[in-house]
């Protein structure tokens, strides 16, 4: 039987048996709930995150409609850029958008150091959160990694080649340093922020950093990234961390030595590596999330649960007991057009199989 008082996702962030399986969900606050979209408004995201009334309740719906095991703050990436007056918004449709991109030492000037009275808004949703939610389900900060946030600043929109950004690195290396530096600031004061308010663990995204070479990687983006990780873990020991990235199977030894050695830490996988393989290669006790494809939600709900299943199998161990240091999760964030019905039944076929 379940014990009433256990948490299961930080018992899994730290590689302990826990009563099931936790789920949890990116891109879980909003995107295709219907009752996200009755209260989120028109305009930009930047606008609703502002709101902390408004940003409490899209982050607890789905926990309500779900049962999720973790909230995952309804926020962005871009909001300390922002929050500083870089001038970047998020155009509906299209993401991330800086009509005047940071392409010089000029530029880096309108990115001043981000203080927690820039994103007090963040901090209010975050308290009137640690108040609501059950003591079983933690409040999951975020950032953007400095890799991922300074390529929509250095791109000024969405981008599939990174010109700009690759330029920067072999021409300009100096800025780019002086770049990443500035946004590992920043994201660790925005995560630090959150912590301190009352989330009880974090993830830092770098979606983009699979666009890289290895050698770009290690060079260009690590020694930032360990950074933000290293000083987080200094203020906050016990706060689980998870680093993530999409197209990094290449990355991901580097990637998770970016992370601290000392307390809980969670290597987020996407679809294309299996749980086993990343085991293999980094070592049986490591602790990840993932890695449904989210694709699979959107061929309904047999295609979501077969694969389920696979990414149930592959983290069994031996004895067919599933690893404890599983954090179940899609391989990237929840499609706008999934069905609520389908996530359901994902989060209830784990609960009910995981549960001891």
């Amino acid at each position: 039987m379940s014990d009433p008082q256990s948490v299961p996702f930080l018992d899994a962030a730290n590689g302990r048996p826990a009563s099931r399986t936790p789920v949890w969900f990116m891109r879980q606050a909003g995107r295709s709930l219907p009752e996200y979209k009755g209260v989120r408004g028109e305009g930009s995201i930047l606008h609703a995150i502002k709101q902390p009334d408004t940003a409490a309740e899209i982050t607890m719906q789905p926990v309500r409609r779900y049962g999720v095991d973790a909230a995952v703050l309804y926020s962005d990436i871009v909001v300390p850029p922002h929050a500083v007056g870089f001038g970047i918004d998020v155009a509906p449709g299209t993401g991330p958008v800086a009509e005047q991109p940071l392409r010089s030492a000029a530029d880096l000037e309108r990115l001043r150091p981000l203080e927690v009275e820039d994103v007090e808004y963040v901090v209010d949703t975050v308290k009137l959160l640690v108040d609501e939610l059950p003591p079983s389900v933690p409040l999951l900060a975020f950032a953007g990694a400095p890799f991922t946030v300074g390529s929509y600043l250095i791109e000024g929109r969405p981008s599939k080649d990174y010109r700009y950004t690759k330029a920067m690195m072999h021409t300009e290396p100096s800025l780019f340093h002086d770049v990443m530096e500035r946004l590992a600031a920043s994201a660790i004061t925005f995560i630090d922020a959150q912590l301190t308010a009352g989330a009880g663990a974090f993830q830092l995204f770098d979606s983009w950093a699979g666009s890289l070479s290895l050698a770009d990687y290690q060079k260009f983006v690590l020694p930032h990234s360990r950074r933000v990780f290293a000083e987080l873990r200094s203020r906050h020991p016990d706060a689980p961390c998870v680093h993530f990235g999409i197209g990094c199977d290449h990355l991901l030894p580097a990637m998770y030595r970016a992370m601290p050695t000392s307390g809980p830490r969670i290597l987020g996988l996407d679809w294309r590596t299996p749980i086993s393989d990343a085991r293999a290669r980094l070592g049986k006790d490591l602790v990840v999330q993932g890695n449904l494809d989210p694709s699979l939600v959107l061929a309904g709900t047999e295609a979501a649960l077969v694969g389920t299943e696979q990414v149930l199998a592959s983290n069994e161990r031996a004895d067919g007991t599933q690893h404890p240091g599983h954090i179940f999760n899609l391989g990237h964030g929840v499609n706008q057009h999934s069905d609520p019905d389908v996530l359901q039944a994902v989060v209830d076929h784990v609960h009910a199989t995981t549960a001891v």
